[in-house]
């Protein structure tokens, strides 16, 4: 047991001080809240057990290092699955995160977790823990680790938490399945005609152009032209190609052409639809559970801003955020973007006035996945075949370049 000390203010207006006991921090606001008390602070007051001096050795050289082990996103999804089912079934906090610490598994994860369990002991909330730590937990798991602190709806939160996260990682895997093929046949593309060019066009027209003195025609000249430049001058195309990468970098590391690049990327056919409803599902769910959870809208607003992946839409957020602000409706700003479909704005709408925002952007979140999906097997069935004629027509090129000057010497041996 601890003492925790906390703070609340009177029906005079008065700040009030009192002290509770409580296994952990979460045990002390059900404490308070069954009492009819809303802490604005609370904070451990004595000290309790100390650590071993080896672990406390260990997490001072792992609070001193500023690249501290981290995990994937499924693995810390199954974490925070873990400490709610832990809590859910009874276990204090503290409790919850050394028992799964005894069963904690590879390099990472017993760090992280010995890091967490300090925090923990000393009276610190999970989610300041969490965010002393930093990396993988990022805003989003921050917000919705400090709502689980404050709300005490410790499992559901981080139920939510989970399921949340779950859904990125099967996102992002279902966008890497759709374009790995894609991008692989591009790849052989590439490979392909460059191996043409610069080892097999060469030994097959040297002979041509020694024996018979006729003009080539204009592919075969641009062939052998590249070929020759790139045998010659390959250091030349790594120092271009290296020079264009650190170029295209710092320009696009501006703000202006950053945000200039993520609204032509929207514009772009089949490309800009499928990035934009990827957006459009991630910002439905994340503000969804945010606001379930207990988050107020603007900070839920903050948090999913920077999941969208696009400054145009970013900015669109902010604006949002301003007018939400100043006492606008939500589904005002996003309407007049123009980023965002109708159907979600319709729901804003709706959820809105009927006070059920949180849950129908919840029951829309599943909508607007399937439509992502959709918008998946749209490009992977159009993009192959826009390679294969990309390559079809390379191909005719070069093997145009191969061909003719051979016609061309037969014609001249026949005359």
């Amino acid at each position: 047991m601890a003492d925790f000390r906390y703070k609340t203010v009177g029906l005079d207006g008065a700040s009030v001080f009192g002290i509770v006991q409580a296994i952990d921090r979460v045990g002390a606001l059900r404490l308070l809240a069954q009492r009819g008390i809303c802490p604005t602070e609370l904070a451990v007051a004595s000290s309790i057990r100390e650590s071993a001096p080896t672990s406390r050795v260990a997490l001072h050289a792992l609070r001193s290092s500023t690249n501290r082990p981290t995990i994937r996103r499924s693995e810390l999804s199954s974490l925070i699955r873990e400490i709610a089912t832990a809590t859910e079934a009874g276990l204090p906090l503290l409790q919850a995160l050394q028992t799964i610490r005894k069963q904690a598994k590879g390099r990472a994860l017993p760090g992280i977790l010995d890091f967490v369990i300090e925090r923990v002991e000393a009276g610190r909330p999970l989610h300041q823990a969490a965010e002393d730590y930093g990396q993988p937990f990022d805003e989003m798991v921050i917000g919705m680790l400090r709502a689980a602190d404050t709300t005490g709806r410790m499992s559901e939160v981080l139920h939510q938490l989970a399921d949340l996260i779950d859904r990125q990682v099967e996102l992002r895997r279902d966008i890497l399945s759709a374009t790995i093929y894609p991008l692989i046949l591009a790849a052989l593309i590439v490979v392909s005609i460059a191996v043409l060019v610069v080892f097999v066009l060469p030994r097959i027209l040297a002979p041509i152009i020694g024996q018979v003195d006729i003009e080539l025609p204009l592919p075969t000249r641009v062939l052998v032209a590249t070929a020759a430049f790139t045998v010659n001058y390959w250091w030349a195309i790594v120092c271009g190609m290296s020079a264009v990468v650190f170029g295209w970098r710092r320009w696009i590391s501006r703000p202006l052409n950053r945000l200039a690049l993520d609204r032509l990327v929207l514009r772009i056919p089949v490309a800009g639809p499928l990035v934009r409803d990827v957006a459009v599902a991630r910002f439905t769910r994340t503000l969804g559970t945010l606001v379930s959870a207990g988050i107020p809208i603007l900070q839920a607003l903050r948090v999913v801003r920077d999941t969208l992946g696009n400054r145009a839409m970013m900015m669109a957020i902010d604006d949002v955020q301003d007018r939400v602000s100043s006492g606008s409706s939500l589904a005002e700003p996003l309407e007049r973007s123009g980023l965002f479909p109708p159907l979600l704005v319709q729901i804003v709408n709706i959820g809105e006035k009927s006070g059920k925002l949180e849950q129908m952007l919840v029951n829309a979140a599943t909508a607007f996945d399937r439509q992502v999906n959709s918008s998946l097997k749209v490009f992977t069935a159009i993009l192959p075949p826009i390679l294969i004629i990309c390559m079809a027509v390379v191909a005719s090129f070069v093997l145009a370049g191969m061909l003719l000057p051979l016609l061309q010497m037969q014609e001249a041996l026949g005359a």
